[in-house]
């Protein structure tokens, strides 16, 4: 094998250097506060097995999807599953794709067009920006949640759009992913609509714990009828693979026409659509108490915070998603080495996944973490902050 070209070797030390060279995991037995897994479903036996059925049905026994969906791989579970969460979610169609960061891609490199204007946050998610990187249009980012910031933007480019006839695109998520927090939906839509401009949400973290029997933020606050597109993930509460954009019919045609991750790549196969179905059956039928259990332990663990006097280390957060700010890599490090090696799977975000001075340990509440389990972990970091 050939030797790794000299500059792309040097990338690599200069990542050691700063202690932020990242590298593979392995499964472990501690308890769990790393995962997307809220609800337990990655695990859940009912879901396996429902899925199971759904794939013994007539003519459903296949391994792989065999091509894209516009060739072979369209296989038939998939209008079935996306009529079923377009349903769920109150949107009137959905399409499916590979992942979260397939689907921003897919959306933001060619819907918004050449001289169109985007808003989106500051702190979106990398598969957003990398999209909106792809596209033809003219991108502004506004501060984190600031409504004034975006305001001001908002009333900059809306004149200069409306006399070329372009139009704005205005970009969130219901709860960022790497500070757990969330913005005004409300104020958010309200804007939007005044300035005619199309909203879109990214929904990943919040599907499976707000809203009834899990169905999002968006939906919680009745405000489907104010957004373009909410991109969904099945990855992380649902515990399956993939993503959809809830979209109006036009819009899915326009994807399927023009959406090169959805066109050029080999399909989800059989088994994925079979556990997304199974899935969401299981946020209908019998997910209440885990869903209560979760708002529960977010409640307990921030009455944790202000018992032992952490509230001002954590951002503020409603969410599953709780972050302790630990400003530099290696004290981040660790820290979470620190809690691993007493039983407590936490995670360390470094930079340069966040920027500098920002880095954090991140907390993720599950349905199944017990309150001794939040205490005890809070009362450890509280030795050694």
């Amino acid at each position: 094998m050939n030797k790794l070209p000299k500059k792309l070797q040097h990338k690599l030390e200069r990542r050691q250097q700063d202690n932020a060279l990242r590298q593979l995991g392995t499964s472990n037995q501690l308890v769990d506060f790393s995962s997307n897994d809220y609800l337990g479903f990655s695990k859940s036996k009912t879901i396996f097995n429902t899925a199971y059925k759904v794939l013994k049905t007539p003519n459903s026994l296949q391994n792989g999807a065999t091509g894209s969906r516009l060739l072979s791989g369209n296989h038939k579970l998939y209008q079935m599953v996306e009529e079923h969460i377009s349903t769920f979610h109150n949107s009137e169609t959905a399409l499916i794709f590979n992942s979260g960061y397939d689907a921003n891609l897919g959306f933001f490199s060619c819907v918004p067009q050449r001289n169109d204007v985007i808003l989106y946050d500051e702190y979106c998610h990398a598969s957003i920006r990398d999209g909106i990187t792809m596209s033809k249009a003219k991108a502004f980012k506004f501060k984190h949640n600031d409504l004034e910031d975006l305001e001001k933007q908002m009333l900059r480019h809306s004149e200069l759009v409306s006399e070329s006839h372009q139009d704005i695109y205005l970009v969130t998520e219901s709860i960022f992913s790497m500070d757990g927090d969330s913005p005004d939906l409300v104020a958010l839509s309200q804007i939007s609509t005044k300035h005619n401009a199309n909203l879109i949400v990214d929904e990943a973290h919040a599907i499976g714990v707000f809203g009834q029997n899990g169905n999002g933020l968006i939906n919680q606050l009745k405000l489907e009828a104010t957004v373009f597109a909410r991109t969904i993930t099945f990855g992380k509460a649902l515990g399956a693979h993939g993503a959809a954009i809830l979209c109006c019919q036009d819009l899915k045609d326009y994807l399927i026409n023009f959406s090169r991750p959805f066109i050029y790549t080999t399909a989800l196969p059989p088994h994925s659509l079979a556990t997304i179905k199974a899935s969401y059956d299981e946020l209908l039928n019998q997910v209440q108490q885990d869903l209560v259990k979760l708002q529960q332990n977010i409640e307990y663990f921030k009455t944790e915070l202000k018992r032992l006097n952490l509230q001002h280390l954590f951002i503020k957060s409603d969410s599953t998603i709780q972050c302790c700010l630990v400003s530099g890599n290696e004290n981040a490090k660790r820290m979470a080495q620190e809690l691993q090696n007493h039983g407590f799977d936490v995670k360390a975000i470094l930079s340069p996944t966040i920027p500098k001075g920002k880095e954090r340990l991140r907390l993720c509440l599950h349905s199944y973490n017990s309150s001794e389990e939040i205490t005890k972990v809070l009362e450890l970091l509280a030795t050694f902050v």
